[in-house]
């Protein structure tokens, strides 16, 4: 009876052991398969200017930080001013755009499998920020371009982007007539307008104060949980802290028959009353 009641208590240690372990989910804290993402988001302590709320845990390097604050970087050979000198005002949120797509870990859940020869991953479908979208369509209203989708149809002759022919250079306002098309145009769809503000746990910030904490955590584990997540639990239930980033075990699945026989032995052979 004591072997039988140790080997029950083992194994109950074990399935309490093995059950709180967290299992990693493949969604939160990872970097891209990209052109200039790290393998692992890690603490870089010099990211520079715009990309510094990052630097605790960054899939970006120092230097992919800098080079995102240049008209023309070595990232892309992208030249912002493709229609003239881009309005300061303007470019801050391209630079911030940048610096979220290079250097956060909190893009997982939207994370997409290309075919190209630069990158095997992008982002699609991020849900940006009400304020986000509005306050950089607000910013670049007044500035010049001459296309709506900026990731394909330039003249790269040069060896950097130029507009093509039959290309017009026209204010922002007239190629993004609302705040809903530069936001989900200009990238293929990279971001979609999120009718959630900031700081409601539902939309990716690209502007946050980093003193405050990193919202983005939080926005990436809700919908981490809800990819793992029946439709109708999306519903009707919200997320549990761990919840999304634990699993049963399969230890837990094999030991669990043996202790459910055992159990019932031991405490009945202990006088325990059945019910």
């Amino acid at each position: 009876l004591a072997v039988g009641m140790a080997v029950a208590l083992a194994l109950l240690v074990l399935l309490a052991a093995d059950a709180a372990v967290p299992v990693k989910n493949p969604l939160l804290n990872i970097c891209m398969d990209a052109k200039h993402h790290k393998r692992e988001p890690g603490p870089e302590g010099k990211l520079h200017d715009q990309c510094s709320p990052w630097k605790d845990k960054a899939c970006c390097t120092a230097n992919t930080s800098s080079e995102a604050h240049k008209d023309q970087s070595n990232l892309y050979n992208f030249n912002w001013n493709h229609c003239g000198v881009m309005p300061p005002k303007c470019k801050r949120h391209f630079i911030q755009d940048t610096c979220l797509y290079e250097c956060s870990p909190n893009l997982g859940p939207w994370i997409d499998q290309v075919d190209s020869s630069w990158r095997r991953e992008r982002i699609l479908h991020v849900p940006l920020c009400k304020e986000d979208c509005e306050e950089w369509w607000e910013d670049c209203k007044d500035a010049l371009t001459c296309k709506e989708n900026w990731h394909k149809g330039w003249n790269w002759a040069t060896g950097t982007n130029r507009c093509p022919w039959g290309f017009p250079c026209r204010p922002f306002s007239e190629v993004f007539p609302r705040p809903k098309d530069l936001c989900e145009k200009i990238w293929s769809h990279s971001y979609e307008y999120s009718p959630e503000p900031r700081g409601s746990g539902r939309c990716i910030q690209m502007w946050f104060d980093p003193a405050q904490g990193n919202p983005n955590v939080a926005v990436a584990m809700y919908y981490a949980w809800r990819k793992r997540s029946s439709p109708a639990q999306v519903e009707n239930e919200a997320p549990e802290r761990d919840r999304a980033a634990r699993a049963l075990p399969r230890s837990v699945l094999l030991l669990l028959p043996l202790a459910l026989v055992l159990l019932p032995e031991v405490a009945g052979g202990c006088g325990i009353p059945r019910t």
